[in-house]
């Protein structure tokens, strides 16, 4: 991919996840060779640096997709104060090999775009594929069959939805919904129990309702993607058709970085192939 390791960086609205990709990976979705997740919407960087010291490397080329400027302002701060030898990249629509069939390609989340690259290697040639990154927000998208991006869907994700239940009413708790390894019952015998039921279960059907009406807006059997937090219980509700793939977001950004830096080669090649002459030398 390059001589210099580099890091991807996936930042999101409730947690920071850092991967390492050193060998070279031309052919295929890179694999990260370590993995560091920094949870909080601005994370405290104490298990940075000891995770830079155990990868024993230099000079790191840092690729950062961010949905959260303040957290992706204070990374870059940090850069500076700590690495300033470090190159930083902050990946826009634009640098992605990704087309991207909407008016305003701009205007949509690099978190959906890096996940919509990504399964684009994953999926097999020629077929269409519905991506489900369940974070802070739940984001359902289209990839065409030729791999271009459509668009989607975007929901509360089931944590926002917990808290919505106990800010806007008066008895309801506030219950924790993050870490969820098991479905919870579908009958709930109290309060707490049916607020997860409703919770998550909610989730479930719209996930699912949404992936299969996205599905028909194209031609073939479109493949599902899913990650985030409840990325694998989902795909094992959702069927057989649908696949967990757990570092989804920071795998695009691996595949944007070997783009970007293809392109950099590229461009040096044909200086160098123009060349230029002496300084003393007159045309």
């Amino acid at each position: 991919m390059n001589s210099m390791p580099l890091i991807a960086v996936d930042i999101g609205n409730a947690r920071m996840k850092l991967a390492f990709f050193h060998r070279e990976q031309n052919e295929g979705v890179p694999e990260p060779e370590s993995l560091l997740t920094l949870q909080g919407s601005l994370p405290a960087w104490g298990r940075l640096q000891p995770w830079l010291d155990e990868l024993g490397h230099g000079q790191l080329h840092w690729f950062i997709g961010s949905v959260n400027r303040p957290a992706a302002t204070k990374l870059l701060d940090w850069l500076r104060a700590n690495r300033p030898a470090d190159p930083a990249t902050m990946l826009a629509a634009g640098d992605l090999p990704l087309e991207v069939r909407l008016d305003r390609p701009d205007m949509v989340g690099i978190d959906r775009l890096l996940d919509a690259l990504a399964a684009k290697h994953f999926r097999q040639t020629d077929r269409p594929a519905v991506v489900v990154d369940v974070g802070s927000a739940i984001t359902i998208d289209l990839i065409d069959a030729d791999g271009a991006f459509l668009g989607g869907s975007i929901l509360p994700g089931i944590e926002m939805s917990a808290r919505a239940l106990h800010e806007y009413t008066d008895l309801l708790p506030q219950i924790a919904m993050a870490e969820l390894d098991t479905p919870p019952p579908v009958l709930g015998t109290s309060t707490i129990p049916a607020m997860r039921s409703g919770l998550f279960w909610g989730m479930v059907g719209a996930v699912r309702q949404l992936t299969e009406k996205l599905a028909e807006q194209t031609s073939g059997d479109a493949e599902v993607f899913l990650t985030g937090g409840a990325g694998k219980i989902l795909a094992e509700l959702l069927g057989a058709h649908a696949q967990h793939v757990p570092q989804l977001t920071l795998a695009g950004i691996a595949l944007a970085a070997r783009h970007e830096l293809e392109l950099k080669g590229d461009r040096l090649l044909y200086r160098q192939a123009r060349g230029r002459p002496p300084k003393n030398q007159t045309k």
